[in-house]
């Protein structure tokens, strides 16, 4: 049985400016550029970024024109913004309840017959519990508490498989009690089209406004504290002859880690950027950096950033922390330089040693471009379809 019809449930604000979004979209437009009449189940949340009347979602996050998704808004509880940060966890919860509960009564109402790959187990256990027999599991990280672990592995038994987005996410499931058959890995991936066209370094530095001469490390995404970033602006301490970009963040974190960075003269914070910008970003540097600490979990274990499918993509030479997570996806002196996480001395000897190696930079860039042909969106989405088809049909 072919999939011709999927929905996808993913509990985001959409459009955002956090990867998750950008993750949802790039997904589910590939899985329709693929032949498949795909739906995307989204929270109709009270804030999202603002886009101009008519404007398309998938375009700003950079998806190339051809088949879309139909995107359906569903209603949720959402007073999360109305109360401190620290009385935010009971109203987080009653979002995602009754997001949960809405996404699967439309999926029952409108879309019983179609395959469905749900981000949230809530949702998914709701429709196995209704006997929905095509329901689909896209887990990035095993929750702690009790309840949802329960119910997370009463979804999995009834659902049809699972897809983990990384190996540690496999392992912690085959630790609950999850059947290690019905998990596949797949990794996040890139939009190839966003790379067919790179600028040159040098045409991609005066886009910018940056240095044509300089030695340039360069970060994209997001900065939350487990990501590292602020190591890698103690790392510009200790290396005062290159030069730092960090693009990416959210207004807050923008402001904390430019605070920590107290005006650090070789040091650039650019804040958010669309993502058809980032493409410059990785053409305009020497060496990209994925500086993730060892702790939580989902930096030392489930995380697949973005950044470095990306990077492949551009085959920009990587410093990596030393982390399980990232060495699934890098393999050490042949796609990355590892390094000791949490340890910006560590890691300024590493972005050093790999400027003063143009010979292993050129290395590692012909090996990191030479695997991203299987870490686009388009083969992910292929290879989902294919696993859900044998998964059902069998």
């Amino acid at each position: 049985m072919s999939v011709t019809a999927l929905a996808l449930v993913a509990n985001t604000r959409f459009p955002s400016r956090r990867a998750q979004g950008l993750q949802v979209a790039q997904v589910s437009a590939a899985f329709a550029r693929a032949g498949t009449s795909t739906t995307l189940l989204v929270a109709d949340r009270r804030s999202q970024v603002d886009l101009p009347d008519g404007a398309d979602a998938f375009a700003w996050y950079g998806v190339p024109p051809g088949p879309r998704p139909t995107v359906e808004r569903i209603a949720c509880v959402d007073w999360i913004e109305r109360v401190p940060r620290v009385l935010q966890y009971v109203p987080a919860r009653l979002q995602e309840l009754s997001f949960a509960r809405n996404a699967a009564r439309h999926v029952l109402e409108r879309s019983a017959a179609a395959f469905v790959l749900s981000r949230e187990v809530e949702c998914a256990l709701r429709l196995v519990r209704a006997g929905h027999a095509r329901t689909f599991l896209e887990i990035h990280r095993v929750p702690g508490g009790r309840t949802r672990r329960r119910w997370l592995l009463e979804a999995a038994r009834g659902a049809r498989g699972i897809v983990a987005i990384s190996g540690g996410v496999r392992e912690d499931l085959c630790a609950l009690g999850v059947v290690a058959d019905s998990i596949v890995v797949e990794h996040d991936g890139f939009e190839s089209a966003r790379f067919a066209l790179q600028p040159s370094r040098a045409e991609a530095r005066r886009s910018l406004g940056l240095p044509s001469d300089a030695s340039i490390v360069v970060y994209t995404g997001g900065l939350l504290a487990w990501k590292g970033v602020d190591l890698l602006v103690d790392a510009a301490r200790f290396l005062p002859s290159a030069y730092f970009v960090v693009a990416g963040g959210l207004d807050a974190d923008v402001a904390r880690l430019r605070a920590h960075a107290g005006g650090l003269s070789n040091l650039r914070i650019d804040g958010f950027q669309a993502p058809e910008r980032v493409p410059l970003y990785l053409a305009a540097a020497d060496v990209g950096a994925v500086p993730n600490r060892s702790q939580p979990a989902i930096s030392a274990r489930y995380t697949s950033p973005l950044k470095v499918f990306e990077s492949m993509a551009a085959g920009l030479p990587l410093v990596a922390s030393d982390l399980p997570s990232l060495r699934e996806i890098l393999r050490p002196d042949a796609d990355a330089v590892f390094v000791a996480p949490d340890d910006a001395r560590a890691l300024a000897d590493g972005i050093g040693r790999l400027l003063a190696d143009s010979a292993l930079r050129s290395r590692l860039a012909t090996n990191l471009r030479a695997r991203a042909p299987e870490h686009t969106w388009d083969a992910r989405a292929r290879r989902i379809l294919a696993w859900m088809e044998s998964r059902v049909v069998r």
